[in-house]
């Protein structure tokens, strides 16, 4: 019988070699849902003794699991792949309630997941080893390649769904185990709902361990521990520089897809209207809180005027309301801490001298008055690159607008960031564009488009204080596996002494 996965199932257990299990302190971990602030679940407050337990199941499981045929572990990814669109509207229903994903940001983070798991399922094929030629006579070396062994996965709560499965999914085909420590915020939709999908699809117990608790309670176990070989982390710089740091204390390959500040450069010769459309996608879609949205709109000062108009215009048709509603583009952020934060940086912006256009304070949804996570569509105009909203990865539906006289101060004004993950160029034709997003010190830029872009069979990695290591296609299998070189000395060889 299929699993209940509705938000109204039992989530109070973890999932260690196999097993549905109490957290060793009996404790719980209220989940809320954003567009209600009401609780809708409770899951378990792991212990460092349950994290333990869970990496001793991955390092027994994790032996048999890599030396299983790679069509037998393709073949158990295609069952996952049907056992998650199975499961389809029940997921997205979570992602509204867990985490506040609208029906858009549903059915995206089904779409990426999809393409991420169906990249996974080519995994088991792709590690191979090679043959290289000697520079001794009579010596043949042969490299082969093997998964690491145990890959701990720390994922985030904007996009958990699918952003889990671009580490778990692939480390799993691979042949590695997981343990899997998802998100306070999104503990269900980022951990134990992959528990489920994948106990359904039949894989093999131990190889994935999913433990949820709070980052101050078992972050730095889960991080630092002795039988973890990969550590793939996605969130922000602060926190993945200490995960980073508790990795390295054990040697272990960290995988770090950190924060952003992307910008979306405008020339004067643009299609304003294409760009506007693309702005407004790339900057309010799930509320902003995507590390690949737009943080800084970059627009020559002769469009200036009529791109912040056509801004706000777009901004303020976006409908604001609950993630429940199919009619909701903008719904609430995640949580208080998160809007205080991105409200902090649109008054220190104000405060700075920039002008607000429209937004910049939260709006009563359902009653939720003073308690109301919903922030509309923000817009800031008359901002430089050192204003609050625009220095900051405010991670909000905030447009800061800084204008820009020619190409080389847009290009130095993209560029003053500590970060170096994603961005986006509209100009005249193409070829202009790629000339300015070749000089954009960032991991990806797209060109006509906007920044939030995820094909798994493309690289994805973030440059400077944006990460360490790649996701997707080769870059992510570089990271999950190993290589040994062993040579044959098919003839007798010579040696000076």
């Amino acid at each position: 019988m299929a699993p209940d996965l509705t938000i109204d199932a039992d989530w109070d257990a973890l999932y260690i070699d196999g097993e549905w299990r109490d957290a060793e302190s009996g404790e719980t971990i209220a989940v809320e849902d954003p567009s209600t602030r009401e609780t809708v679940a409770e899951v378990p407050a792991a212990t460092e003794n349950d994290v333990d337990a869970a990496y001793e199941a991955a390092v027994e499981a994790q032996r048999e699991w890599g030396e299983t045929p790679p069509a037998r572990r393709e073949e158990l990814l295609q069952e996952f792949i049907g056992v998650l669109n199975d499961h389809h509207d029940d997921i997205v229903d979570l992602l509204a309630a867990e985490v506040a994903g609208t029906t858009i940001m549903g059915e995206t983070s089904m779409q990426i997941a999809n393409d991420h798991a169906a990249e996974a399922a080519t995994y088991p094929r792709r590690v191979k080893g090679e043959h290289a030629d000697s520079n001794i006579p009579g010596k043949e070396n042969l490299l082969r390649r093997e998964p690491k062994g145990v890959v701990t996965a720390i994922t985030p709560w904007n996009f958990p769904l699918n952003l889990t499965m671009r580490a778990v999914a692939t480390a799993i085909a691979a042949g590695n185990a997981v343990v899997l420590k998802p998100s306070t915020n999104s503990p269900i939709t980022g951990g134990l709902l992959f528990a489920e999908l994948f106990e359904e699809a039949g894989l093999p117990d131990g190889v994935l361990n999913v433990v949820t608790g709070r980052g101050s309670s078992i972050g730095d176990r889960v991080a630092s521990h002795p039988d973890s070989d990969v550590v793939a982390f996605t969130g922000s710089t602060e926190v993945g520089q200490r995960v980073a740091s508790k990795a390295a204390e054990n040697l272990a390959t960290p995988a770090m897809e950190l924060g952003g500040n992307n910008a979306h450069v405008v020339t004067a010769d643009a299609d304003i209207e294409d760009a506007l459309d693309a702005g407004a996608f790339g900057t309010f879609v799930h509320q902003g809180q995507v590390c690949i949205s737009i943080n800084r709109h970059v627009v020559h000062e002769d469009i200036y005027d009529e791109y912040v108009e056509g801004l706000v215009e777009r901004a303020e048709s976006l409908p604001v309301g609950s993630a429940h509603d199919g009619d909701s583009i903008v719904g609430p952020i995640i949580d208080e801490s998160q809007r205080d934060e991105m409200l902090g940086y649109v008054e220190e912006s104000l405060e700075e001298g920039a002008t607000l256009e429209t937004g910049g304070e939260t709006v009563d949804v359902n009653g939720l008055g003073d308690d109301s996570l919903y922030v509309p569509p923000t817009v800031l105009s008359d901002m430089t690159n050192e204003m609050s909203a625009a220095a900051n990865e405010h991670f909000g539906p905030i447009a800061p607008v800084i204008p820009f006289s020619d190409v080389e101060e847009a290009i130095d004004i993209a560029n003053d960031t500590e970060y170096g993950l994603s961005g986006s160029v509209h100009a005249g034709d193409l070829a202009e564009g790629k000339a300015i997003a070749e000089r954009m010190d960032t991991g990806h830029v797209h060109v006509h488009d906007q920044p939030i872009n995820d094909e798994a069979h493309v690289p994805f990695s973030g440059w400077n204080a944006s990460g360490m290591g790649g996701y997707n296609s080769e870059a992510f299998l570089e990271e999950i596996t190993r290589t040994q070189w062993i040579s044959l000395q098919h003839e007798q060889r010579d040696y000076p002494f």
